[in-house]
Order: structure tokens, then sequence, then C-alpha cells
């Protein structure tokens, strides 16, 4: 008898397709759980469910019923909104699963920010402002320069850098728009203030873990190459393996795992964004962020590990409690570029596909909007307008090629 497993999965995420055909390579029941109706949900009533992500106590409800009567053996959450709701449903069922008080820490910044300066993980300098307070007031106290960023979301959504109080005042205010937008509320707890770090200069890196008995496996270091200073935070490249020194990467993987400590994760994905500070003796690493769950977008088609599976393959593995053959990363360099948003507007066309998909060491060159779709820069935006794809020998070249790929490629955009 296969194993029945329930991938959650927003209809924001852009992880459905690489979870899906993992699932499927692995020959399991598979049970899909969206926070909208899907259209052939009437048709396929014991494999499509709607559930109210934002409201986990209706969703355990909702899957002790399910497991009744088709009892499930692991939950995966694909996405960050899906983590908590996943984390209540297997601690409901007695399944696999991170400890939900910490999952709970990942999605709330200043939850997170205060657990890890209690275990004394280095991080920014932090306090929280509430949106009914004064902004100017705020302002006045604060120390420049710093970043305002909402407590509940990701991807660089509304982090702003503020150099003077003048600045503090319209980000606060910027920041407070997208709070109150329809989307944002819905997401409830944690819409209500923002919190406020102190820069930190220097580079930035990300890891990609897994973590197995309370043990952080790491999977990957990322080189970010572009510098991230502000005022918005886009990412754009991320490479692999890091061209850092060994003792770096020592460092930032203890840290990861220091943080994971801290907030009580124990089991499963995990993805971790960091700063390298200068210091006289090597670059520290200060902790910015760590998530219950894998890499986002579609960032994760970098990754192949052992024979070829894929990182999607690695978690439902884990959560059901197979064998995985290696947690060994292929030796070739890796890198993709989340495509940077040139301007607002509606996207009209895409030009140059072609010619950058024939770029050599080009991988794949995927565009995620569709024509007549808005395009939302940062700090209001949360999509991105696609992905490039290379691998190489080294990560100089991986990266080289991302650029030249990019080059070919034209936004006509309204």
């Amino acid at each position: 008898m296969s194993k029945r497993l329930l991938l959650l999965i927003p209809t924001t995420t852009y992880r459905t397709e690489d979870f899906v055909e993992a699932a499927r390579a692995l020959e399991v029941d598979l049970v899909i759980a969206s926070d909208r109706p899907n259209v052939m949900s009437g048709e396929f009533p014991d494999h499509l469910i709607t559930l109210p992500f934002a409201n986990p106590a209706a969703a355990v409800r909702t899957m002790r019923e399910y497991a009744g009567s088709r009892p499930l053996d692991a939950v995966v959450p694909v996405d960050d909104v899906t983590t908590v709701v996943g984390a209540a449903i297997a601690e409901a069922l007695g399944l696999r699963a991170n400890p939900l008080p910490a999952v709970k820490a990942t999605r709330n910044k200043l939850a997170m920010r205060e657990l890890l300066v209690r275990a004394d993980v280095a991080s920014p300098p932090f306090q929280s402002v509430g949106l009914d307070e004064d902004s100017r007031a705020a302002a006045r106290r604060m120390t420049y320069p710093c970043v305002l960023k909402p407590l509940v979301l990701s991807a660089s959504r509304g982090v702003i850098r503020a150099n003077d109080e003048a600045e503090f005042v319209a980000a606060f205010q910027r920041i407070g728009a997208i709070l109150a937008s329809p989307d944002v509320r819905e997401l409830g707890e944690g819409t209500d203030g923002i919190l406020v770090e102190g820069f930190v200069p220097g580079i930035e890196v990300a890891l990609e873990g897994l973590l197995r008995d309370g043990g952080l496996e790491t999977l990957a270091v990322f080189d970010k190459p572009d510098p991230l200073d502000g005022p918005f935070f886009e990412e754009t490249i991320y490479v692999t393996p890091s061209r850092l020194p060994e003792a770096t990467q020592a460092a930032v993987r203890d840290c990861a795992a220091r943080a994971a400590r801290a907030l009580g994760l124990t089991d499963g994905p995990v993805h971790a964004e960091l700063r390298l500070t200068p210091t006289a003796a090597r670059p520290l690493p200060v902790m910015l962020e760590i998530a219950a769950r894998s890499i986002g977008g579609l960032c994760s088609r970098t990754l192949r590990f052992g024979t070829g599976m894929s990182l999607e393959e690695i978690i439902l593995r884990h959560a059901l409690g197979w064998p995985i053959a290696s947690l060994e990363r292929e030796r070739r360099a890796a890198g993709v570029m989340m495509i940077p948003i040139p301007r607002g507007g509606i996207l009209e066309e895409v030009q140059g596909l072609d010619e950058a998909r024939a770029v050599p060491l080009i991988e794949d060159v995927t565009i995620s909007m569709h024509k007549g779709q808005e395009v939302v820069p940062l700090p209001e935006g949360s999509r991105y307008l696609g992905f490039i794809f290379s691998r190489a020998e080294s990560p100089a070249e991986a990266e080289s090629a991302l650029r030249d790929a990019h080059r070919h490629l034209r936004f006509v955009i309204r």
C-alpha cells in the first residue's frame, strides 16, 4: 500500500510543479490542500482540498475528519504561509514535524529576533514599532542607517532602508500601506507592527539545510554576488558552491545551526539568510532570518543531490521517513538569477528569450509572469518576472552566464 502524503500549496507559490513532480516520482498517494477552491476539486474530492491556511484550528478540524477514513503518513508545507498550519496539522495527527511554537517564531520577525538574541546568536540591534505609533516620534529615537521590516512578509516585500528621520517616516508610511492591503490583512496576526533593525554592512549569503533529529545538515551555501545595500533589497543572483574560505563557511553553518536550536526547530528543511560583517580576523556571520521551509521561488532547481535527486524529493523522503541515499550536492557549480523588475506597469512582451537560452552554460530561462499581468517592483511587489538557470564547472562561470543571458532579455512594460 502506498504512503499518503499531504502537500500544503498556497495559490501564490511557485513550488507546485516541482513538489508534485517529486511526489509522483515517489509514487505516493498525493493529497493537495490549497487556500482557494480548485476547479478540479469536485471531480477529485479525496485529493484536492480547500483549507483556511490563516486559521490553523479550523484546518486541523478538517484534516482530523479527513484522516479518520484516509490516514495520512506525512504533511509537507511548501511555502511560508503554510508552515504554521502544516505544523499544526502534523502535531494533531502525530506526524513528523517541527514543534508548533518554533514554526510560529519563524513567521514573526520580532519573536524570531528575541529568541535569537536570548540564545546569543549574532543579530542586528532591533526594536519594534506599532503601526498606531507616531512615526516622527519613533524616527527621533532610531540610530541610522536602519532597516524597517513588516513582521510577517517574506521575499523582501516591504523591507526598506532608512538613512535619516525623513526616510524613516516615508518608509513607515509605505509599509503601513502594504500591511493594509487585503492579501496581507488576511494573514492575521503580526500585521500591526514593524520591526526596525540596525543595518548590517557586508555581503550576504544563504544556507539551505535539512534538520534531522535536531542536527542541521547543510545542503548548500549560496553566494549572493550583487550588493544588497538598499533602499530596497531585491534578490538577484544565487550561486553555489560558495567561493568563501572554508573557515567562513564553517562559521555560517555554525550560526545557522545555533539559530535553529534557539528557535526550537528540529525537523525538516530550513532556509537561512545571513550577512557577513567585516571584522579584523574574518567576516562575522550575522543571522538575518531563518525559515522552516526550503528555498523560495524556483531556486531549488539549482540543486541536485546524489544520483540526481531534487531538493523536493529529499524533503518528501525525509517527511515520510524514507532513506535518502546521499545529501551530497553534485560537484558542478550552479546559479540562478531572479530576474530584476526594471519598472512597474503591465507586461506586454518579453524579447530576446531565444538568445538568452542560447547562451553557453544556460540551462533554462523561465518567465513566470504572463502577458497582460501587472508588474509590481519592490517593496510593494512579491512576484518575480522569472528565473535564469546556469550550470558550469566553476561558480564564476555560472555567474557570468547568468549575467550574459540577462543582457539579452528586454521587457516591454506599459
